[in-house]
């Protein structure tokens, strides 16, 4: 048709930048992945358990920040 590939051998040094960067990547994505996990556990060892209420339960607010 009109379209036409190129040849393949011209192109070697191109295709393996794109395979090097492709490799590095992953490896990046590995390790992003890793410290993320990491993260959450020292986060959530600070977290506080959270009280679950219901409808109709009495709960105390605090008006301190509230401008009348």
């Amino acid at each position: 048709m009109g379209f036409e590939r190129r040849k393949k051998g011209k192109y070697e040094e191109a295709e393996k930048l794109v395979t090097k960067i492709k490799e590095i990547q992953e490896k990046a994505n590995v390790t992003l992945g890793k410290v993320q996990k990491e993260m959450k556990k020292y986060v959530n060892k600070k977290r506080a358990k959270v009280n679950k209420y219901k409808v109709e339960d009495l709960v105390m607010l605090s008006t301190k920040d509230l401008k009348y």
